[in-house]
């Protein structure tokens, strides 16, 4: 018989009645389980349910109980417009649409009713009720078995559905507490999506695998997280450049014993800057939704800016560079990888190289020490210049070095002598173009300087705050 996925919920004895806190609402894990397990009785037979991901602790009995009844889970994000929606429940062909409470707030922090617009999709929602018990048992499933549907936001086209079993969850979490010393002593704060892998597989799920304490601030706001008294703290580049603006903030965070980045590299001041203020260099670490968390610093080891760190246990990773390059297209191997694009064979062979390995689109470099840095995106932040291979995102380090730069965003735009010349997007004030030029050609390379600077009020960016370069304006 197979290990429980959720391993804390299979022994809740010594329960605490925080042991979960979403938005101020808090519940001890017996009560989640118990609850979880109506919702497994009532979708138990489903080929797929779907769940309108908002940050509640409705939405996490749901997951719970699906992942209980062995029924893949579709999150849903909470503000899609009718049309993404609508894809990702007749994509998904879910069968049901679990959703919380009337009132609940999004991840953006606005209020949303119960039930978005009914969907064009034939799709019963079914709202979960915390109080609701149903005397059900069933076997622990599978662990080849889908646990998530997870769309990607792709850079063409409609999103697709990455298939993650429970196993790859399982040896994803289990190398992450291994890395950063996750245990049921932790507890374990954040205020991120739970519609992505950061928030909800590792934020949500890794809780309930290691045992820890979780409080989801409901929005990643600096004064929630100073507030929280955590040990372990999750965030995205944009939650701790906004604690690093908050000096009071960022030094409640001192007593943690771990700050944790991801989902987008976290600029290099933004690393000192959070190291001068809490006492900690945090914790990187690089991922995707069909891989799941590959890289990472440790706990227990060195943490440099802008280095993702070495592989976790099982994974495998190489990098595929033209000959004399020192930056290349990262691909990796391992337990924790997704088993393909729904519906999507042509999309998932795509994916793989000719001999098995992932090909993950972004460019890194591995240093002999095997520590990771990741450049860019190949198809955005690879920029090719004058017989020179330069990453996007060294350039975009060196404009936030500099005092007057508060966002930056660098792109290849065609050129008809260098083949692509160096575009900057930034954010700043009182420094001119020329400035920022030579400032870039006096910390690196001169032929890694931008030949243009664009001036902007702000970058346009996702949920997640990665930079969406392909919303820039024309260079």
């Amino acid at each position: 018989m197979s290990a429980p996925l959720l391993t804390s919920l299979a022994e809740p004895d010594g329960d605490r009645p925080d042991a979960l806190t979403v938005a101020g609402r808090s519940c001890s894990r017996e009560a989640l389980f118990s609850a979880a397990v109506a919702v497994a009785a009532r979708i138990a037979g489903a080929p797929v349910v779907a769940v309108r991901a908002t940050p509640t602790v409705e939405t996490v009995t749901a997951v719970v109980g699906a992942l209980l009844a062995g029924v893949p889970v579709v999150p849903v994000p909470p503000d899609s417009g009718p049309a993404e929606r609508d894809h990702i429940l007749r994509d998904s062909k879910a069968a049901l649409l679990l959703t919380g409470p009337q009132g609940a707030e999004d991840a953006g922090g606005r209020e949303a009713s119960a039930a978005p617009a009914a969907p064009a999709a034939a799709v019963e929602t079914v709202p979960v009720d915390l109080a609701e018990r149903a005397a059900w048992t069933g076997p622990e499933p599978d662990p080849k078995a889908t646990a998530f549907i997870l769309y990607t936001s792709g850079t063409t086209g409609a999103p697709k559905g990455a298939l993650i079993s429970r196993r790859a969850v399982a040896a994803d979490l289990d190398a992450l507490a291994e890395a950063w010393a996750w245990t049921a002593e932790d507890t374990l704060v954040h205020g991120l999506p739970l519609f992505h892998v950061h928030g909800l597989v590792l934020g949500v799920l890794g809780a309930l695998r290691t045992g820890s304490r979780l409080v989801h601030t409901g929005r990643p706001a600096p004064a929630a997280y100073a507030a929280a008294g955590g040990s372990l703290y999750f965030g995205v580049p944009t939650v701790w450049h906004r604690v690093a603006q908050d000096p009071d903030a960022a030094r409640a965070l001192s007593a943690a014993r771990l700050l944790v980045s991801g989902s987008a590299p976290l600029p290099a001041p933004v690393f000192r800057d959070l190291e001068l203020l809490t006492g900690h260099r945090p914790v990187e670490r690089y991922g995707m939704t069909e891989t799941l968390i590959t890289l990472s610093t440790r706990a227990d080891g060195e943490r440099r800016p802008g280095y993702v760190g070495t592989p976790l246990s099982g994974i495998r990773t190489r990098v595929a560079a033209e000959e004399g390059a020192e930056i290349g297209e990262l691909q990796l191997t391992g337990p924790t990888l997704f088993d393909g694009y729904l519906g999507r064979p042509e999309a998932t062979a795509g994916s793989y190289t000719e001999d098995g390995w992932f090909r993950t689109g972004d460019i890194a470099a591995i240093e002999p020490d095997g520590f990771h840095r990741i450049v860019g995106r190949a198809s955005t932040d690879l920029i090719k210049s004058g017989g020179y291979r330069i990453g996007a995102g060294e350039v975009e380090n060196a404009l936030l070095d500099h005092p007057a730069v508060r966002e930056a965003a660098v792109v290849g735009a065609p050129h008809e002598d260098l083949g692509q010349q160096i575009v900057a997007y930034v954010v700043a004030d009182g420094v001119s173009e020329a400035e920022l030029i030579d400032f870039v050609a006096g910390q690196l390379s001169v032929h890694k300087r931008p030949r243009k600077v664009r001036f902007l009020d702000a970058l346009p960016r996702n949920a997640m705050g990665k930079p969406q370069k392909k919303l820039l304006p024309p260079a």
